[in-house]
């Protein structure tokens, strides 16, 4: 290692000892103001600290300003703060040359540098100042190769001297021209100075950024503002995007997108809702619509919809002149010029399917309408008369009124928010359609018994099963999905309930539902189904289903009637019911059934109706309930008694049984045809006494009770 000479000239910010021990060497008297100096110290013998590579250089040799070791030791004003420059030296300075400073670099000094500087932790920001004799004052570290070259300067000198950074005042060695005495003094604390190489519109603009507050953001560039119709458009057109992919039903796709738009208000939501609904409802028929126009398939629909549901001249204000033409020409158009399946917007598969039922053209044409708002009461906590009451006084824009046919039923126009009424939140009132209230008095339960709904779902038949058992007995509530229990939890702790047990099983044949083998007294089949039934409520079923998955459908049902049939008790019933409109889900379904278990028999649903519904009036022995004819949703169920058990004990008791109803029904058939010869000996002319043809049944019947049998069949069945 080498050292430096000590005749070579010292640099500004060199020790403080070092300038004390050479002034008082000159003979110049100390002020008296400044304490006393420590004894100088031969820094040019000591040997020079070894330092690693990458470590910043020692404090004393980054040229910044004198260190000092205490706050006391500073000099006067005006003794070295405003001294004269170095190389201007007075007459009698006997202080060391420039050069005769310490240096800690030992590396050679490079080629651009300044006479006299060999220091690689150092260069000049403005290069030599020929009229003062020193150079500028600057950062030694972040200069150094050895760090990259300049931290201030991003273009560095690998790439030409670019200087580029206001705080970059590299002068000669960075191969910019030196600069004049003025530039070359450091500018004050807290002031602007404009870059080098810069014309005067680039300083103009530097210092209007210099002048703008810190905080101060950007400004958002300026988007021209659209009318409400057009951003209705565009929201509901990104609607449809999402949920025409079918990948999940309308009401998932709709509430998840709503979710992703928290700043839309109620008034925003609904709009959008019942326009989204009413593309679903009218889907086929809008397409074919679409055809004829110009610009994106999807914004062609969200056009017709909005227009269908909201403001029309609000809408045609924001078209462009060809949506205007073409919106003029398709609602001019005829719909009975239409092919049905088109007018109605129904698949092909449905249509056909639709086009056998009896009177099927106000069927189909209620299947496009918009729902009511059905609510039922909860026996255990409120009568319907009182609760009607209250909401006729409270909201008599949304039209309350009692349902027809379902006694806990009540009927309320439009969408009234009903999650923030109170008496939704105390669990005295549900959302639950008529139809499916009907089906849970179809089901009879008794306190004490123990029931299984099969396919609960979110538990609304359940909670109404729950409530009619006076929340006594056993009521189990299965279905595969536990999400779908979960999403009932709610609702079960509204309603006060204690006897539902919610069970997530496996599959139709779980251990859980064999070890139930014969020991309930009703079941509830609820089965998996098309819901042809319900696209008032929910349109997307009819495009989201197939000719395929209706098969599919199909077989599942009869598994899962097998599995719920063995849980059927001697005399209990099993109550198969869907939300289709469909006979192959239905009555096909049921007489299938009946085919393959002869110890089952069909009840008349009228007749077990007939306490809870007197109004309602079905044709055969199912119940059958229809849009257009009962204003509920679509559903179908039927009654199944077991009379006897296929197997097991008491299989020989439930056969004495039926055998003593046949023989007694036997034995009334031959006196009442007794008594009609007779009559008709005695009738004169010929005439006949008219005869009831439903006395022998009824007579009957107390044969089968008083034996604490099952009754016995129909004679239908």
């Amino acid at each position: 290692m080498s050292t430096r000479k000590p005749s070579d000239a010292p640099r500004r910010g060199g020790s403080l000892s070092a300038f004390k021990a050479a002034r008082d060497t000159s003979g110049r008297e100390s002020s008296p103001r400044a304490p006393s100096r420590p004894a100088p110290r031969d820094d040019a013998a000591a040997p020079a600290p070894r330092r690693s590579a990458g470590l910043p250089p020692p404090a004393q040799a980054r040229g910044d300003r004198p260190v000092r070791e205490n706050r006391q030791e500073r000099p006067a004003r005006g003794e070295w703060e405003n001294r004269q420059p170095r190389d201007g030296r007075p007459a009698g300075d006997s202080r060391p040359p420039r050069d005769g400073r310490p240096s800690y670099d030992n590396r050679p000094p490079r080629d651009n540098r300044a006479s006299g500087d060999s220091r690689g932790n150092w260069e000049p920001r403005g290069g030599q100042d020929a009229s003062r004799g020193r150079p500028e004052r600057g950062n030694d570290r972040g200069r150094d190769e050895r760090y990259g070259g300049d931290r201030n300067d991003r273009g560095g000198n690998s790439h030409g001297g670019n200087d580029r950074n206001r705080n970059d005042r590299g002068g000669a060695s960075r191969g910019g021209p030196p600069q004049s005495p003025r530039a070359a003094m450091p500018p004050a604390r807290g002031a602007w100075t404009a870059p080098r190489n810069v014309d005067a519109a680039e300083q103009r603009d530097f210092a209007s950024r210099a002048a703008a507050p810190q905080d101060a953001k950007p400004a958002a560039p300026q988007r021209p503002r659209l009318a409400p119709a057009a951003w209705r458009l565009e929201q509901l057109r990104d609607v449809l995007e999402t949920v025409l992919t079918w990948e999940y039903p309308a009401d998932a796709s709709l509430s998840h997108w709503l979710r992703a738009h928290p700043k839309l208000g109620v008034r925003d939501r609904a709009e959008l809702a019942e326009a989204v609904y009413d593309i679903l409802r009218n889907l086929r028929r809008y397409r074919q619509f679409g055809e004829s126009g110009v610009g994106h398939a999807v914004r062609r629909l969200a056009i017709l919809g909005l227009y269908n549901t909201g403001n029309a001249e609000a809408v045609k204000a924001v078209l462009t002149p060809p949506e205007q033409e073409w919106l003029a020409r398709v609602t001019s158009i005829d719909l009975d010029t239409l092919p049905p399946a088109v007018r109605d917007s129904l698949p092909d598969w449905l249509d056909e399917r639709l086009a056998l039922l009896p009177d099927a053209q106000p069927l189909r044409e209620s299947l496009n309408q918009q729902a009511d708002l059905d609510l039922r009461v909860n026996p255990m906590k409120a009568e319907r008369d009182e609760m009607l009451a209250a909401l006729v006084k409270g909201m008599p824009q949304h039209n309350p009124r009692p349902t027809p046919y379902s006694p806990w039923g009540i009927r309320m126009s439009g969408r009234p928010p009903l999650n923030r009424w109170p008496q939704f939140e105390h669990g005295l009132i549900e959302v639950q359609d008529e139809g499916s209230q009907l089906l849970a008095a179809l089901v009879a339960p008794k306190r004490g018994e123990m029931v299984i709904d099969f396919c609960a779902g979110a538990g609304g038949k359940t909670l109404l099963l729950g409530a009619l058992m006076r929340s006594t007995g056993r009521l189990y509530a299965f279905d595969v999905s536990a999400a779908r229990l979960a999403r009932g939890k709610p609702r079960l702790a509204r309603s006060g309930l204690s006897n539902v047990v919610p069970v997530a099983i496996d599959g139709e044949n779980d251990v859980r539902v064999k070890r139930l083998a014969g020991k309930a007294q009703r079941v509830l089949v609820d089965a998996p189904c098309s819901g042809m039934g319900t696209l008032r409520r929910n349109p997307d079923l009819k495009w989201r289903q197939s000719v395929q998955a209706l098969h599919e459908l199909c077989a599942l049902q009869k598994r899962i009637l097998e599995s719920a049939a063995r849980c059927v008790a001697p005399g209990g019933r099993l109550i198969y019911a869907t939300c289709s409109l469909l006979p192959e889900e239905n009555e096909e379904q049921v007489r299938a059934f009946l085919a393959r278990h002869p110890e089952f028999v069909q009840r008349d649903a009228g007749e077990i109706l007939a306490a809870r519904a007197p109004d309602l009036t079905l044709d055969g022995p199912f119940l059958k309930l229809r849009p257009d004819v009962h204003g509920t949703d679509g559903f179908f169920a039927a009654v199944l008694e077991r009379v006897k058990p296929a197997s097991g004990k008491g299989g020989a008791e439930a056969a004495a049984g039926v055998a003593a109803a046949a023989q007694a029904e036997a034995v009334i058939e031959a006196a009442s045809a007794a008594a009609s010869e007779t009559l008709d000996e005695q009738a004169p002319g010929g005439e006949t006494a008219d005869a009831e043809p439903g006395e022998a049944p009824d007579e009957a019947a107390p044969v089968a009770d008083a034996g604490e049998q099952p009754d016995a069949p129909p004679r239908d069945a």
